[in-house]
């Protein structure tokens, strides 16, 4: 079983592909609000959601807010910037060309200086301001390259005005409330009060289910790392505005702290931006994005995504499965009990949920579980389990949907459902049932059973249980 998630950006290229996307290894679905409308998402979300029905597998729905972003308006066409030429950025709502295009801050006039540089594109075009002329901008090409419309604007180390939730932001969280989406992934995070922001709304929206994923795209967010993994549910590096926000080569560093201060605190981490970005125009990656994937999967990230590749690309099919096979090799060269034993001392505030997962864990290794199975409410007990990274599957049989496809996007968990049960011993029976349903497990298979005594409780974990399939959980 692939225990590194996989998250695919829906848009223009996966129509028509929900299903095969699924069956080659989407573990869950992304729709970026910086594109498209209302309708457009909508019919899409309603085919993923017959897909996912259809083929009976727990696809999360996440939602990621456009947030306080710049970006240039309308382009005529697509045109080259050279290295010298004069372009203006206009707050008028203009058809731009080559020498203007309009930009979607209206005060950024007020905020820029002569000889500030200006990013677009994830970098990709730099322009330094020369010129502050009324409300123009006048800047030249210090580096150019191709621009089309609605690229994203960057400028390091300025305060461009824009607030945190945008009146588009609420409307979106509220549209993706009534869609049921799973998660939220708030966009240009810089704290707590960020996070704690919008799950004000979903409070007052009776949705405090929703889990909220911070990105992680600037140097305020880095700096306050500590209290946004505590405040929030996940956290997703998004490394295309970091590396322009902040140095480009401090980013790797940057992921590796990132990825292990997450998982630590037992919560999903996500890697993402220009993961396999060749893939969106050839048929094959470079071997500098093949190697960039399996970095991240040693280094223990919960999920890998991939956004243009999928949603824009010539080849999304071919990019998730490529995706698969990189993550499958990496991870058939991990020796988790040595990486466990390596990173276990950074556990540090144990309760009894922490021990019986530390415990298991060990045990699994000792004895070379088959699974470590997990009855849960919340999904807490099994995203503690994951957090210390086992060798052996979970598999996970939450009572709630939500949960079970929440759970999709946590490192190594074999998410499954059942209707809860509260008499304890035919609870326990039910959950080996599923686990043999999982495919994961067969008769005879000595699995690991974490619990929680009395049944119907939430966050009580205190149970570790050997237990061989087929064998009776519970005597009389």
């Amino acid at each position: 079983m692939r225990k590194t998630k996989i998250i695919c950006t829906m848009g223009q290229s996966t129509e028509g592909l929900y299903e095969e996307l699924i069956v080659n290894g989407m573990d869950a679905a992304r729709f970026n609000f910086s594109h498209e409308n209302h309708e457009i998402h909508g019919r899409r979300i309603a085919d993923m959601k017959r897909a996912r029905e259809k083929l009976n597998i727990p696809i999360p729905l996440i939602l990621d807010t456009k947030g306080p972003e710049m970006r240039i308006g309308m382009l005529k066409e697509k045109v080259t910037l050279e290295n010298g030429h004069e372009i203006i950025l206009t707050v008028d709502d203009i058809i731009g060309d080559v020498n203007m295009v309009s930009i979607t801050n209206k005060k950024l006039y007020e905020k820029v200086d002569v000889g500030q540089s200006i990013f677009i594109d994830d970098g990709s075009i730099n322009l330094e301001v020369v010129e502050i002329a009324d409300k123009d901008i006048k800047c030249k090409v210090i580096s150019g390259g191709a621009l089309s419309s609605r690229k994203g604007v960057n400028i390091p180390n300025c305060d461009t005005g824009l607030p945190f939730m945008t009146a588009q932001d609420l409307k979106d969280i509220e549209f993706g409330i009534a869609m049921d989406f799973d998660f939220i992934a708030l966009s240009f995070v810089h704290n707590a009060k960020d996070i704690h922001t919008v799950k004000d709304i979903l409070k007052r929206n009776h949705r405090e289910d929703i889990k909220i994923i911070a990105k992680i795209e600037n140097s305020e967010a880095v700096k306050n790392i500590d209290e946004i993994i505590a405040a929030a549910d996940s956290i997703m590096i998004a490394r295309g505005d970091l590396g322009i926000e902040l140095p480009v080569s401090t980013v790797p560093n940057i992921q590796k702290q990132l990825i292990k201060k997450s998982y630590s605190s037992s919560k999903p981490v996500i890697v993402a931006t220009q993961m396999l970005e060749s893939m969106t125009e050839n048929p094959m990656p470079t071997r500098a994005e093949v190697s960039d994937v399996a970095n991240a999967v040693y280094d223990g990230t919960s999920v890998v995504m991939l956004s243009g590749e999928t949603a824009a690309g010539m080849f999304p099919l071919e990019s998730l499965q490529m995706m698969t096979q990189v993550i499958n090799e990496a991870e058939a060269a991990i020796d988790y009990e040595a990486r466990f034993d390596r990173n276990r001392m950074q556990f540090t505030d144990y309760n009894v949920l922490n021990t019986i997962s530390e415990a298991s864990v060990i045990t699994s290794f000792k004895i070379n579980a088959k699974a470590i199975v997990v009855p849960t409410r919340t999904g807490n007990s099994a995203r503690m389990i994951s957090s210390f990274r086992p060798s052996s599957p979970i598999i996970a049989i939450s009572m709630d949907s939500t949960t079970q496809r929440q759970l999709n996007i946590s490192w190594g968990i074999r998410p499954m459902y059942s209707t809860f049960i509260k008499d304890q011993k035919e609870l326990f029976e039910k959950v080996m049932e599923k686990a043999v349903e999982s495919d994961i497990v067969k008769k005879g298979d000595l699995v690991i059973l974490t619990a929680g005594i009395p049944t119907g409780s939430k966050g009580k974990t205190n149970m570790l249980k050997l237990h061989k399939i087929g064998e009776e959980v519970i005597g009389h």
